[in-house]
């Protein structure tokens, strides 16, 4: 039977102090010299399944093929922190009953400066991930209808401190993969700038930043996303570069409340997103909670807001710039373009169209909804008959008395 002594108090030691730690030279746990992000990716795998697997050994009372794991775990990522925790752990049970996660001597556990915390929340964060899985058949509700030129999106649970990957193909939305993920330091729902927090809302991926132009602090890369928003803009809030990005080289994960605003990844996580995801074009969805519902009941409700949008449509393909303009907001503002500024344009679409139809073609529709606000973000093609390609125009829509008004429209290409 293995005996915790010294080697536990190193790993407590290890592990509670490497948030500090400066170690020169080779990144551990990161990406060796020659490789690519993506060839690392692929190599090591995802740490965070391997713990999940630890997890579950335990749970159903393998211990030794828990420690097993785990000690592979530590030596494939030695800087993940809460896997040599873990270990520690299993270590500790070995010799004596645990009293609970993270069972160190207190002398320890006061000189961790809060680290000690941070680890336990994380682990319970990772734990809750496992077992409150997506149900099968269901999606984000705010996903109401995604176009071919979607081919991926994100969707963040800040309850769970976890990013979900979706894939969008012929057969729909599929859950391709889901990742540990830090938020602010003081939560989220950013207000200000400097507020340390997280924003909430439905945003798009706006460029991928080239690793060698940013600090080791981002890791991998970063991928910015649109904060503020046009409904951020509307609603008052400030603030600027939220981004999507990796961890320092001697950092495999940081807490789950632990950033300046940004969402967080390990390294290998964000190497396999940024491989994978589209600028521009993928939604990320940041929500406080993610309600899961089926595919009918997202059909059901992206039809009911269909209607409105068609009947949009329809006044300007007629050309009733009267009863086209009655789908805008009184206070309509899109870049300094107000609503008598918005009147010249839809009536410059009117001519264009000259009686013909448009085709709301590559339409997604994308919902975001909260105590401030009940919003659809839209974004179409928007081709004449007889013609092949047009505008790509994304418009943002508010519900106002029961209605829905467009307070937000611009071409994107």
């Amino acid at each position: 039977m293995l005996r915790c002594g010294a080697l536990c108090l190193s790993v407590w030691l290890g592990v509670l102090g490497a948030a500090d730690a400066q170690v020169p030279g080779k990144p551990r746990g990161q990406v060796a010299p020659g490789e690519s992000v993506q060839e690392q990716a692929r190599k090591v795998g995802q740490a965070d399944a391997r713990l999940i697997e630890v997890y579950r050994l335990i749970g159903q009372g393998q211990s030794r093929g828990a420690l097993e794991r785990a000690r592979e775990l530590v030596q494939k990522f030695p800087d993940f922190q809460l896997a040599q925790l873990v270990y520690g752990d299993l270590l500790s049970a070995q010799a004596r009953p645990l009293r609970g996660f993270g069972d160190v001597p207190e002398p320890i556990a006061a000189a961790a400066n809060g680290n000690l915390a941070d680890l336990r929340e994380e682990s319970l964060l990772r734990l809750r991930a496992l077992r409150e899985r997506p149900p099968a058949g269901h999606l984000p509700s705010q996903f109401l209808r995604l176009s071919a030129r979607n081919r991926h999106a994100i969707a963040v649970d800040a309850s769970k401190s976890r990013l979900y990957l979706f894939a969008n193909g012929p057969q729909g939305m599929q859950l391709v993969a889901d990742y540990y993920i830090s938020v602010g330091r003081q939560g989220i729902q950013k207000a200000l700038e400097g507020d340390l927090r997280t924003p909430v809302g439905m945003y798009f991926i706006t460029s991928n930043l080239d690793p060698r132009a940013l600090q080791e602090f981002y890791g991998v890369g970063a991928l910015p996303i649109n904060y503020p928003n046009p409904l951020d803009v509307r609603l008052g809030r400030t603030g600027s570069g939220i981004w999507l990005h990796g961890t320092p080289p001697t950092q495999f994960a940081r807490a789950p409340r632990a950033t300046d605003g940004c969402v967080v990844l390990a390294n290998p996580d964000l190497a396999h997103i940024i491989s994978t995801v589209e600028t521009r074009t993928t939604p990320v969805l940041i929500a406080k909670t993610i309600n899961w519902v089926p595919t009918e009941r997202r059909q059901a409700e992206s039809v009911h807001f269909e209607n409105t949008l068609m009947a949009w449509n329809e006044a300007r393909q007629r050309g009733d710039v009267d009863a086209a303009m009655a789908f805008y907001t009184a206070d309509f503002n899109a870049s300094g373009r107000d609503l008598a500024e918005q009147r010249k344009a839809m009536e410059s679409s009117v001519r264009r169209l000259r009686g013909r139809s448009a085709e709301l073609k590559d339409l997604s529709i994308l919902r975001w909804t909260d105590g401030q606000a009940d919003s659809m973000v839209v974004t179409f093609g928007d081709v004449a008959q007889g013609q092949t390609t047009g505008p790509v125009v994304r418009q943002y829509w508010l519900r106002q008395g029961g209605n829905w008004r467009i307070f937000f429209e611009r071409v994107l290409a």
